[in-house]
């Protein structure tokens, strides 16, 4: 834990009274209206993008090979997150980033009432990978694109995160929009509920005042404790220690731990 001599050591804001503090903030509100709008707009544009059919694929799921048709369960559409995977490796090697926006993804009611599914296309294995999900907890469905990735991503790099939308319109199965890197913090909730926070997310790339903390190893860590401290080797994904600490197993079964 940060100690009281650490924390005298992190800068603070200075402090004013309730108007000064209110009148700094409606001027803040402002700008942040004008950035949901811009948001709303960008989305709009979005709706109105042209589409691309894809190549029929196969994937692998619980019960083997699987139709992309058939991954969009019934509905109009399907949203897939591509989640990066080295094969043969440990639990504490696999994606820390995927790991990440994957655990925030719990209730799918939302998406189903407004006739989406979503699903995780692993770019591994399916034996291995679903031995991680069920490590992690993890209930959405869960595919290896694994042997149609060429397919699935033409044109764009494999072994990237990616989220891609999809249109099921009859036997057909057509691609409305994709994003990759930052674009898949859509799937996060609790670094947006940092960047809220006077310290933000405490990495080393915000513009944020000096003495501000800002050591912390984005979505890896060398121990369950607050992650402020460098990462080392040996770190695992930050959503892993509480599974540990719970007693689940991280043996993927790949002969490696």
């Amino acid at each position: 834990m940060m100690t009281d001599v650490m924390r005298k050591e992190v800068g603070a804001p200075k402090v004013v009274d309730r108007t000064t503090f209110d009148a700094q903030l409606d001027a803040l509100r402002v700008r942040e209206k004008a950035h949901t709008h811009e948001g709303d707009a960008i989305a709009a544009a979005r709706r109105r993008l042209p589409t691309v059919e894809v190549d029929p694929a196969t994937l692998i799921g619980p019960r083997g090979a699987v139709k992309l048709l058939d991954v969009f369960e019934r509905r109009r559409q399907l949203i897939a997150y591509y989640f990066m995977w080295h094969t043969g490796h440990p639990a504490p090697e696999q994606c820390e980033g995927c790991t990440w926006v994957t655990t925030q993804v719990r209730e799918l009611s939302y998406l189903h009432s407004r006739d989406v599914t979503f699903a995780v296309f692993c770019q591994g294995p399916y034996d291995e990978s679903a031995h991680y999900r069920d490590f992690m907890g993890w209930e959405m469905p869960w595919y290896s694109a694994l042997g149609s990735l060429e397919t699935l991503l033409i044109g764009r790099r494999v072994g990237r995160m990616h989220i891609v939308c999809y249109l099921r319109q009859g036997s057909k199965v057509f691609e409305t929009y994709w994003t990759t890197a930052r674009g898949v913090e859509v799937m996060d909730n609790n670094y947006h509920l940092l960047d809220l926070t006077v310290y933000g997310r405490q990495e080393k790339w915000e513009d944020s005042p000096s003495g501000w903390p800002q050591q912390c190893t984005y979505t890896r860590s060398s121990s369950g404790s607050p992650t402020w401290e460098p990462v080392w080797p040996g770190g695992r994904p930050i959503a892993q220690w509480p599974r540990l600490e719970a007693g689940r197993s991280d043996d993927l079964r790949t002969g490696k731990r």
